[in-house]
C-alpha cells in the first residue's frame, strides 16, 4: 500500500507533479505484486478453503455452534460438582421464625431473648448431583448429535454451493476471454482483407467501394474487440469477487474452453450417486432423524427419572470450630399433571416431523429434477459442440476459397465479406457451444454432489 502526501498551493505544475508520481507509484505497485496463476480447480479450491468465502466462513461458525449446542445436551447426563466457601455474621429474629421462647417458664424470672446474635458462620462444602435415569435428557443429547451433523452436512452442502458459483464465474471469465480471442482473429482477418483490396484496386481489377467496404467491416471488428476486452474485465471482477479475493488481484486463467466427454456409465447412474452423495440431501435426512428424537424425547418426559445428590462440608462459628456435616440421598421424579404443557411440547413435536419428512420427499423429487435437467443439457451440449465445430470448418473454408475467387478475378469482395461475417458467427458458435457444455458438466457435478470430483 503506497500513501502519498503532496502540500499543494497554488501551482498547476506542483498539481501535475503529484498526480504524475502518484500514478507512478502505483504502477510500480501494480508491477511488484504477482501474477496470480489460476487453474479452475485451484479456484474452488482457494474460495472453499477456511478463509475462502464468506458464506463458507458462517456456515462453518454454525458448525460451532451445533457442536456447543450438543456439549451443552451432554452437560446433563454428566455429574455436576460445586464447591462453596461461606463466612458471614447474622443476627436472626427467632419471632419471625414462629419461635416464641418467652412463653416457656423459667426459675429466677429469666427469660430467653427473641433477638439472638450477632453471631458468625462458616460453612465449607461440595455438593454433587448426577442423573441416573432420564430418558428424555438421553435422547435431547442424541438429537443434538444429529443436529451437528446436519450443520457439518449443511456446511458441506454450502462448499459445493461455493464451488459450483465459482467454477461458473471461472467459466464466464474464460468464455469472455476466448471472445477476446474471436475478437481478435476478426480484426487480423479484416486487416489481412483490407490489405488484399487495396491491392486488388492499385492492380486496378478493384475498385473504391471494395475498400471503403472493408475499411467498416474493419472498424466494426474493432469495436467489437473492445467491447470483448471490457466484457474480460467484467468477468474477472466477478470471479475474484466469487472468490473472496482483492479486486485489483491480477490473475491468469491457465485453463480453456474444451470440450471433454463425460462416461456414459456416470450418466445412468447419476440420479443414485446424488441421492448417495448430495449434502443437501444428507443434511435434511439428519434434520428428519433430529426431529424424530426430539419428538420421542418429549414423549418420554412423561416417565419417571432418577437422581443422586450428596454434599460433605464443615459447619460452625469458624474455621477452628467447625463440625463436618454431611447429607446424601436419592430423588425419584414421577411426572403427575403440568397443565398441558408436555402435551402442546408433544404435538409440535409431531408436528415438526412431519414437516421434516415433507421436506425430505420434495427434496428428492428436486433432486431427480435437477439430475435429469442436467444430463438433458449436457447431452444436448454434446451435440451442440459437434454441429458448432463442423460449421467453423466450413466458414473457414469458405472464406479461403472466397479469397482464391477474388485474386482470380472471378468475385468480386462482396462474397468474402458475407463468408467473413459467417466465419465470425461460427466462432461465436463455437465458443458459447463450448461453454454450454462446461456449464453442464458443472451443474452435473452440482446435481449429483460430485462437483469436486467433475473439476480434476
Amino acid at each position: 500500500m503506497f500513501r502519498l502526501r503532496v502540500a499543494i498551493r497554488k501551482s498547476p505544475r506542483a498539481y501535475a507533479w503529484a498526480v504524475w508520481v502518484g500514478c507512478g507509484c502505483l504502477m510500480a505497485a501494480a508491477a511488484d505484486r504477482p501474477m496470480l496463476k489460476l487453474s479452475l480447480q485451484r479456484a474452488v479450491e482457494i474460495a472453499t478453503s477456511p478463509e475462502g468465502s464468506n458464506r463458507l466462513q458462517i456456515a462453518t461458525e454454525l458448525t460451532e455452534q451445533a457442536k456447543a449446542r450438543s456439549n451443552q445436551a451432554r452437560a446433563a447426563l454428566l455429574p455436576s460438582l460445586d464447591a462453596a466457601v461461606t463466612e458471614q455474621n447474622e443476627n436472626q429474629n427467632l419471632g419471625a421464625f414462629g419461635i416464641n421462647l418467652n412463653s416457656i417458664p423459667i426459675p429466677g424470672g429469666f427469660r430467653f431473648p427473641s433477638i439472638v446474635g450477632p453471631y458468625n458462620l462458616f460453612d465449607a462444602r461440595i455438593s454433587a448431583s448426577q442423573q441416573v435415569f432420564d430418558f428424555s435428557s438421553i435422547r435431547r443429547f442424541q438429537a443434538s448429535r444429529i443436529a451437528t451433523h446436519a450443520a457439518q452436512s449443511d456446511r458441506d452442502n454450502a462448499a459445493e454451493e461455493v464451488g459450483a458459483q465459482v467454477a461458473k464465474a471461472y467459466l464466464a471469465a474464460l468464455r469472455a476471454e476466448a471472445d477476446v480471442r474471436t475478437a481478435q482473429a476478426n480484426v487480423d482477418l479484416a486487416q489481412a482483407l483490407l490489405k488484399q483490396a487495396e491491392s486488388l484496386k492499385s492492380a486496378g481489377t478493384g475498385t473504391g467501394i471494395e475498400v471503403t467496404r472493408q475499411r467498416v467491416q474493419l472498424a466494426n471488428e474493432n469495436q467489437r474487440l473492445l467491447v470483448a476486452k471490457n466484457d474480460q474485465r467484467r468477468a474477472r471482477l466477478q470471479l475474484l469477487k466469487a472468490m473472496n479475493l482483492r479486486l485489483d488481484t491480477e490473475i491468469e486463467l491457465t485453463d480453456r474452453l474444451t470440450l471433454q466427454p463425460v462416461d456414459a456409465a456416470e450418466l445412468e447412474e447419476a440420479k443414485a450417486i446424488a441421492l448417495k452423495m448430495r449434502p443437501d440431501y444428507k443434511a435434511q435426512l439428519e434434520r428428519q432423524d433430529n426431529a424424530r428424537l426430539s419428538s420421542s424425547a418429549v414423549k418420554m418426559e412423561r416417565l419417571p427419572s432418577v437422581s443422586t445428590f450428596a454434599n460433605y462440608g464443615t459447619i460452625g462459628s469458624g474455621i477452628t470450630s467447625a463440625f463436618p456435616t454431611r447429607t446424601y440421598g436419592v430423588t425419584l421424579r414421577v411426572p403427575i399433571f403440568d397443565g398441558g404443557k408436555r402435551e402442546g411440547r408433544r404435538v409440535e413435536a409431531e408436528s415438526q416431523l412431519r414437516q421434516e419428512r415433507i421436506r425430505a420427499s420434495d427434496l428428492k423429487d428436486q433432486i431427480d429434477l435437477d439430475v435429469q435437467l442436467a444430463v438433458d443439457a449436457l447431452q444436448s451440449a454434446a451435440e451442440e459442440v459437434k454441429v458448432a465445430s463442423e460449421g467453423l470448418t466450413l466458414a473457414e473454408n469458405e472464406v479461403a476459397q472466397a479469397r482464391r475467387r477474388v485474386d482470380a478475378g472471378v468475385a468480386i469482395s462482396l462474397e468474402v465479406t458475407d463468408a467473413q461475417t459467417r466465419l465470425s458467427r461460427a466462432r461465436d458458435n463455437q465458443t458459447m457451444a463450448l461453454f454450454h457444455h462446461a456449464q453442464a458438466r458443472i451443474d452435473l457435478g452440482q446435481a449429483t454432489g460430485t462437483l469436486r470430483r467433475f473439476l480434476q
